[in-house]
């Protein structure tokens, strides 16, 4: 093949000489349901820069084109809630369900901030993208898993001040792997 030729649509066509496209997180490809990739691109777009995005539950199933029931879109989106809550999966913003509200607070401005998981639990907060440089130091890993671990050995030393919480947690990641290479 020599040429290719392609017809974009004038709106991609506008978006893309007017530098008005948004990026995705690398992780957003990790994002196993559609569900979940189509609420981080609404995310994307209506948190973009700002701290926060509330929208309702009936407007984002109609944003996100869903046919289901309200009661089984809200259980959809509740379980999406949970699971970012426990794991932090969700690129770029956590996402949070109240009274059929769902709010999208943006992650950088969190890194500023102590992760208000860690407060309550009294574990050192480690963002996405350092979660997302573990995997890659202990391929094969559960990264929560070993950070659940690595967690349970800091209180076991007594709690000891840490310089670098994500630099600590890539070490224990990297020794692990070291010691015990997953196939």
């Amino acid at each position: 093949m020599l040429d290719l030729e392609i017809t974009l649509s004038e709106w991609v066509y506008c978006s893309v000489i007017s530098k008005n496209v948004l990026t995705l997180h690398r992780d957003y490809f990790r994002l196993r349901k559609p569900f979940e990739r189509r609420m981080y691109e609404l995310a994307r777009k209506h948190c973009g820069m700002k701290d926060e995005w509330k929208i309702g539950l009936e407007l984002l199933q109609k944003k996100c084109g869903s046919n289901s029931p309200l009661r089984v879109f809200r259980a959809l989106v509740k379980k999406v809630c949970e699971h970012d809550a426990a794991h932090g999966h969700f690129p770029d913003c956590a996402v949070t369900m109240a009274d059929d509200v769902i709010l999208f607070r943006n992650r950088s401005g969190l890194k500023a901030k102590p992760d208000p998981v860690s407060i309550a639990n009294d574990s050192p907060y480690i963002d996405p993208e350092t979660m997302h440089d573990a995997k890659t130091a202990a391929p094969g890993y559960d990264v929560y898993a070993l950070y659940d671990e690595w967690v349970s050995w800091w209180h076991d030393m007594g709690k000891p001040e840490l310089k670098s919480p994500a630099g600590a947690f890539i070490g224990f990641c990297k020794k692990r792997h070291e010691r015990k290479p997953m196939r």
